[in-house]
């Protein structure tokens, strides 16, 4: 974690808590003595900093990984601050070229709509919905039209523009950069100017989009505001940033036992970054948690107050309770209590066929890769003759570990 230089401003009490809250497992505070000024002028004039954060709605759900920058969000919400959760309707038409090695197919309006009608919704369960402002950045982007447009081009070079990493590497290699990816940049970096931002957060691969920012609001006579940055997530893999394309990602519309079982599902090693970034225990807590770790204690006791505490935040405590449950039965070989019913017609019905129609498999031939590797069961027992067809009647058909479903036949 770089926490930027070491402040030299005097600072009260409650500026230094709320700058030890700013830096809790951030990436990097740009500039950090900035920030504590900022602090230290809304103290002594009671009025809140501005505090963006923009996300495109590049697909319908959001997963835990974009909860890291929301969690400290609600952070900064909670010391009385006013936080801004812009949609980027408009940069989406253009298409982040953020750490892309090719260039990113722009989304339809059409997209973007049904996205962003969930992005308030699913962000709401983290960020107090009473306290937040929420914008559109088509409210001033789409009014600034061609001359406009024009003008704010004018304010940075495509030297400096280069010297960004995605496009540098791309320049190198012969691969092909669109003019409009230089656009998106601009566009986010005006988003601050139009919303007076105090700061902005991100993850590490928006830094440059929100340095842009700062420079952009010098160019227009404004005090140029604050970055920070957090680490981008690892999935569930433990290798790659979470990610929904990689499939090591945990939604937070998924069900509770889902998310519960997901996280358990993560190393040792990873439970620790995991706590930090996305735990709300304070941090003396968790160095007391690992510390009992360290000393003899199950690491799955620690990995089951994670797994609880994120489904609760997204479901309740007792989805959380009955989610605990649920996976020790199943960890026992158990039924969970509720499980889907399905009807099914055509005894006797092969096994495979009867897995499709039941939604525990894709495709029959799916569903025949899944006997030879031994992960279907019916009323217990392991499956291992693709030929097998079963009478009328009813059955609990289990698919790997978490998929079941109550199935009669007739």
């Amino acid at each position: 974690m770089n926490q930027s230089a070491v402040t030299t401003t005097p600072v009260s009490d409650g500026v230094r808590q709320a700058l030890e809250i700013s830096l809790r497992g951030v990436q990097e505070l740009l500039p950090q003595d900035e920030w504590v000024k900022k602090l230290a002028r809304s103290e002594a004039t009671g009025q809140p900093l501005r505090i963006k954060l923009g996300l495109d709605p590049t697909a319908p759900d959001i997963h835990i990984g974009h909860t890291v920058v929301l969690n400290k969000m609600r952070q900064l919400q909670d010391l009385g601050h006013q936080v801004i959760f812009l949609i980027g309707d408009f940069t989406s038409l253009i298409g982040d070229p953020s750490g892309r090695n090719s260039t990113r197919p722009p989304l339809t309006p059409e997209q973007i709509k049904v996205n962003a009608e969930t992005y308030y919704k699913q962000a709401s369960m983290v960020l107090d919905p009473a306290k937040t402002e929420i914008r559109y950045n088509s409210e001033w982007s789409e009014p600034l039209g061609a001359s406009g447009m024009i003008q704010l081009a004018s304010r940075y070079t495509v030297a400096r523009m280069m010297e960004r990493d995605d496009f540098h590497k791309r320049f190198s290699t012969g691969q092909s950069i669109a003019v409009h990816e230089f656009l998106y940049p601009l566009m986010q970096g005006y988003d601050s100017v139009a919303l007076k931002s105090d700061l902005e957060l991100g993850g590490t691969d928006q830094k440059f989009n929100l340095l842009m920012g700062r420079h952009l609001q010098q160019e227009y006579g404004q005090e140029p505001q604050c970055v920070l940055t957090m680490p981008l997530l690892v999935g569930l893999d433990g290798v790659d940033k979470m990610s929904k394309s990689k499939n090591n990602y945990i939604g937070i519309a998924e069900d509770a036992n889902t998310m519960f079982a997901k996280v358990l599902s993560i190393s040792d090693t990873l439970m620790w970054d995991w706590f930090t970034l996305l735990s709300f225990k304070s941090l003396a807590d968790i160095a007391a948690l690992k510390a009992e770790i360290a000393g003899g204690r199950n690491p799955k006791d620690a990995k089951v107050m994670l797994a609880k505490e994120i489904t609760t935040r997204f479901h309740s405590a007792a989805a959380a309770g009955a989610a605990e449950q649920d996976f020790i039965n199943r960890s026992k070989g158990g039924v969970p209590d509720e499980i889907p019913e399905v009807s099914l017609s055509g005894a006797p019905l092969g096994i495979g066929a009867l897995l499709k129609q039941a939604n525990l498999a894709p495709s029959t031939s799916e569903a025949n890769r899944l006997i030879d590797g031994g992960g279907v069961r019916v009323e217990g027992s392991v499956v291992s003759d693709k030929g097998l067809k079963l009478a009328a009647g009813t059955y609990v058909v289990q698919v790997g570990k978490r998929k079941f479903a109550r199935v009669t036949l007739a």
